[in-house]
């Protein structure tokens, strides 16, 4: 706690004192032997406040069917309690609203005590609380830590205002920056106005009500807290987390399920559009629960709905950089790191399943006279159009991929030798029977395909004896005279030791 500002606090010569009327009021109940006939008197010497607390009674947040007529019958009718509550509620919210607006909205902050206050003594009412008018009280005045800090620190208390998004984080930044909430400045108010525990203790504690140790206090200070959230469902910007935490404190700690949280809400709504005129605060006569639910549920549901887009859009966003991470740059097709991952895959099922796996090795046929006689980017353009041709003839469940340079491999799945062997075939005539055209020039190409596969009569062990035969394959091919397709098979002679490529 800062010890520095609670000391500047205190000899802060600009803070409101607490008015003479309230005093009188408080000594007076104070006394063994109240005299309801000296209080009255009191009261009365205050036209403007004996007019506030007459209008007050006979409203309809009372509901008194007795009309009440006098302060001396407002004090029999209601009791002390009730109208020494009121008497401090109008003294001091017209002491503290001529207090010089410096940092903060103060419109916002009357706006919140008065719903809270309406909030704390409906609350009080409905879980049985006796002590309904502390509650009012305490609720009013809760959040008065910030017209003391607004006081003594100016714009620099407006600008920690700003920094919170909302009311209910403000203790947060308060503590960040100046190691001092208005709770806690809330507390040594009370203490220099002298204000009775059942006051000060839910005032001060009205953000931590667990921390309060006595279980009296304890319930009004779980009331006032609740009723400041309250106040937030009507004064945020955004009223969902107020809503949900109302609805979720009022069930855990009172036993009140989301319907009657939310009549509960409508009522608070209703009671406050009468209260708030007598204490001279403003509200928007608009404002009412069900118009405020109905826009929470419409924000709701446009934030859920731009929430499943954004998982939508962050899923394409994944695919496509996982696409993009498998893919060779140039040809399209799948890289080589993506090639071992697979075919180590493949080549594991098909030793389980005793299916065959067969691979086709492509290479261009004098690649490197290409690039001298055209060009590097005629190069490229060459290596596109086989990528191209050599993914239109894999299946959904083949894999193209580029295995290095001029080199692409076709990994074909249930394949034997004999049918991987025509599907290279067809790639080879089709290469053959169209130049790659680029730009304004034609270049012819034929292409070397060597073809291995893993079948029961030749079973390799590796996934790497695999495109190790099917590179010897086409080894063969280039040695063949280029542009046809070879198979690497086993010997069929007795006792032969190697295996043999034959052509396709």
């Amino acid at each position: 706690m800062n010890s520095e500002l609670i000391q500047k606090i205190k000899e802060c010569t600009t803070l409101p004192s607490l008015p003479a009327v309230a005093i009188q009021v408080l000594e007076l109940a104070q006394k063994q032997h109240v005299d309801i006939a000296e209080i009255a008197h009191v009261i009365s010497k205050d036209p403007a406040m004996s007019s506030k607390i007459l209008r007050t009674v006979n409203s309809s947040f009372y509901g008194r069917a007795q009309s009440v007529s006098t302060i001396t019958q407002a004090l029999v009718i209601l009791g002390l309690q009730s109208v020494k509550t009121l008497v401090l509620g109008f003294s001091l919210v017209s002491n503290l609203s001529k207090a010089k607006c410096k940092g903060f909205k103060h419109l916002t902050y009357w706006r919140r005590s008065i719903y809270a206050a309406t909030a704390a003594r409906t609350l009080a009412a409905k879980v049985s609380i006796v002590q309904q008018e502390e509650c009012f009280l305490a609720s009013l005045l809760m959040d008065i830590g910030m017209l003391v800090l607004d006081q003594v620190l100016g714009d620099k208390y407006g600008e920690i205002n700003e920094k919170a998004p909302s009311h209910n984080q403000l203790a947060q930044v308060e503590e960040q920056m100046l190691q001092l909430t208005h709770a806690q400045t809330a507390a040594v108010f009370c203490e220099l106005w002298k204000l009775p525990p059942l006051l000060a203790t839910p005032i001060s504690y009205h953000d931590k009500p667990d921390e309060v140790t006595d279980p009296a206090l304890k319930k009004l200070a779980e009331v006032v807290h609740l009723a400041g959230r309250c106040a937030d469902v009507f004064v945020d910007a955004d009223p969902n987390v107020a809503i949900a935490d109302v609805r979720k404190y009022a069930k855990e700690h009172y036993g009140i399920d989301a319907e009657a949280c939310d009549e509960m809400l409508s009522l608070i709504s209703t009671r406050t559009k009468e209260v708030a005129p007598l204490f001279e605060i403003q509200i928007a006569s608009s404002s009412n629960f069900e118009a405020i639910l109905k826009k929470a549920n419409e924000t709701l549901v446009e934030l859920t709905l731009r929430s499943q887009q954004q998982a939508v859009t962050l899923q394409e966003q994944n695919q496509v950089l996982q696409k993009k991470s498998i893919t060779d740059g140039l040809t399209g097709l799948c890289n080589r790191a993506y090639l071992d991952e697979y075919l180590n895959e493949q080549f594991a099922h098909a030793k389980k399943s005793g299916q065959p796996l067969a691979m086709l090795l492509m290479d261009a046929d004098h690649f490197k006279k290409v690039n001298d006689q055209y060009g590097h980017q005629a190069g490229d353009q060459v290596l596109r159009a086989l990528g191209k041709l050599l993914a239109s003839a894999a299946r959904k469940q083949d894999l193209a991929a580029r295995y290095g340079g001029e080199e692409m491999v076709l990994v074909m799945p249930g394949y034997n030798r004999a049918t991987a062997a025509k599907v290279a075939e067809a790639v080879r005539r089709a290469v053959a029977a169209k130049p790659v055209v680029f730009g304004a020039q034609s270049i012819p190409l034929t292409i070397s395909i060597g073809v291995a596969a893993l079948e029961a009569d030749f079973p390799l062990q590796t996934p790497l004896q695999l495109l190790k035969a099917a590179d010897l394959a086409t080894y063969a091919a280039k040695n063949g005279g280029r542009n046809c397709v070879r198979v690497f098979a086993p010997r069929t002679a007795p006792g032969a030791k190697r295996a043999q490529v034959s052509a396709a």
